[in-house]
């Protein structure tokens, strides 16, 4: 029988940093089963799963280290000192580089992912945390959290193009499919600031609620983690309307749509469990227990 190359040969999973524990959880959803736990160190926070699901890469601030984990073997087979403090992690597209947020130094530190050498730094605004690449490729944007603003930077160049003025503090930041705009999610202002990429400017603000940690994209809407009310925010992408608070577990800080869009991936900091809610009904599905202290800060799903 033959088998396009373009289908995923692995069952679609969640690859959950838990801070607390000091460690990675490897969920299957397809059965909603805990498969592997693998030991990170480090109080790991940021992740990101390349697009071929090949490796996940994982940040560990207090270790200042990125590990690498071959996804499919289920172990870390590289660790790269990045120094500072490591938070958000982006792959490009093409596998071929990795992006690192250093928090404590205003920089974006490059890895080449063959040889696993840092091999260049970008300058971006004080406290970078989450980071996004846009599906070709040719821009990475950096939420810098304590400037109040977006980096843009040409990744051929690897110059930032421009800044561009969000809400206050943001922290997670996403690009849509077709890399026309971008969201961040502004703890300090309680919302979305919604970026016209060609414009180079916010377009609008989301109001959510209270701390809002990272936003996902599904089925022409927008979802928003709210640490601190335990709940998600929907809104409408075209209106930029509100739509909806679904309740979640404790502290929801990481957050992803799955490959075919019909569910949103939540993870509950404090309550030690995944949350999956489905998009077209705006219910929470089921829930999934992880490690001690789950954040999955970034692109953690495998497809």
């Amino acid at each position: 029988m033959f088998l396009s190359s373009a289908l995923p040969l692995h069952a679609e999973e969640a690859f959950v940093t838990n801070q607390l524990s000091d460690d990675l959880t490897i969920v299957d959803l397809a059965t909603s089963t805990p498969v592997a736990t693998i030991s990170i160190g480090g109080k790991p926070a940021g992740v990101a799963v390349a697009a071929d699901g090949r490796f996940a890469y994982v940040a560990s601030p207090d270790d200042k280290t990125v590990s690498v984990i071959d996804a499919t073997a289920r172990q870390v087979v590289g660790r790269i000192d990045v120094g500072g403090g490591p938070l958000g992690i982006a792959v490009a597209p093409d596998g071929a580089t990795v992006y690192v947020a250093d928090w404590y130094n205003a920089a974006i530190r490059i890895i080449d992912a063959t040889t696993l050498k840092v091999t260049g730094s970008i300058a971006v605004g004080a406290s970078p945390s989450g980071l996004a690449v846009s599906a070709d490729g040719k821009l990475l944007l950096s939420a810098d959290r304590d400037d109040d603003q977006l980096s843009v930077i040409d990744t051929a160049t690897r110059q930032q193009l421009k800044t561009i003025k969000v809400g206050t503090r943001p922290f997670g930041v996403t690009i849509d499919a077709l890399g026309k705009r971008a969201y961040t999610a502004n703890v300090g202002s309680n919302d979305v600031s919604v970026i016209d990429l060609a414009e180079g400017r916010e377009v609008a603000r989301v109001k959510t609620g209270l701390r809002p940690y990272a936003v996902a994209l599904a089925q022409g809407r927008g979802f928003v983690t709210d640490q601190y009310d335990g709940t998600v925010s929907v809104f409408d992408v075209v209106s930029l309307q509100p739509l909806e608070r679904i309740t979640v577990g404790d502290y929801p800080e990481g957050i992803e749509a799955t490959a075919d869009g019909r569910r949103i991936i939540v993870a509950n900091w404090e309550s030690n469990i995944l949350s999956v809610i489905d998009v077209a009904t705006l219910k929470v599905t089921g829930e999934i227990k992880v490690g001690n202290g789950p954040r999955a800060f970034g692109a953690f799903l495998r497809r």
